[in-house]
């Protein structure tokens, strides 16, 4: 397996900016898992959706502070993790100021380090498919609950996030966010979902060139 050579991990500035700005950029960076022995778990961010405050109807701030969603309220640079649907986990990067709830649903990435880990804990005999929706990434890289408030930006944590390629170069589309069906307007169809689609030659020594659907 080809090895990765490790970049600079985002500062805390980064994520204290909009949310929109935050999701948008996010793509093409790598979100990094790291193991026992320091085995590392990596793949490319390839889609995010942005959840912005009290009044977005679809994001769990919408009706006020909870236990569940404490961590929404934190400082930025902070993991927002939670159950749904008594199956899944969900994780999600906090954004903008200490006290105001805004986070980036973390929806998929695309497979760099640790695949056969991966592979395992998902089920699969595939790369296709292995983590592209936020449930699978979770369960591809084992993050639950005991991530929630987890801090994406000290030296020593165990999931982070590292500089990654030139998303500048991708085809991104701009579209609805998923899964929002009895959610009224506009929120059920703001544009606050950004996905990479295609990836351009020249950058196949930094990602795969597959699509991923």
């Amino acid at each position: 397996m080809k090895q990765i050579r490790p970049k600079r991990r985002l500062p805390r500035t980064f994520f204290n900016r909009p949310t929109l700005t935050v999701a948008r950029e996010l793509l093409g960076k790598r979100l990094v898992k790291l193991e026992e022995q320091h085995v590392r778990l990596s793949g490319i961010i390839n889609e995010t959706e942005a959840y912005i405050g009290t009044d977005d109807l679809g994001c769990h701030a919408r009706s006020g502070k909870t236990q569940r969603n404490a961590s929404m309220w934190g400082p930025p640079g902070h993991c927002y993790v939670y159950f749904t649907y008594g199956v899944h986990w969900m994780l999600n990067f906090v954004c903008e100021e200490d006290g105001f709830p805004a986070a980036v649903l973390i929806r998929g990435i695309m497979p760099q380090e640790g695949q056969p880990i991966m592979r395992r804990r998902r089920g699969r005999a595939s790369e296709i498919g292995l983590a592209d929706g936020p449930a699978k990434l979770c369960q591809a890289l084992s993050i639950e609950r005991s991530f929630d408030g987890h801090d994406l930006c000290q030296s020593t944590s165990q999931l982070f996030v590292e500089e990654g390629v030139n998303a500048g170069r991708f085809s991104v589309t701009v579209g609805p966010r998923v899964g929002l069906n009895n959610v009224p307007e506009p929120w059920k169809s703001i544009p606050w979902r950004f996905r990479i689609e295609s990836v351009p030659p020249d950058e196949t020594n930094e990602i795969p060139r597959r699509r991923y659907q």
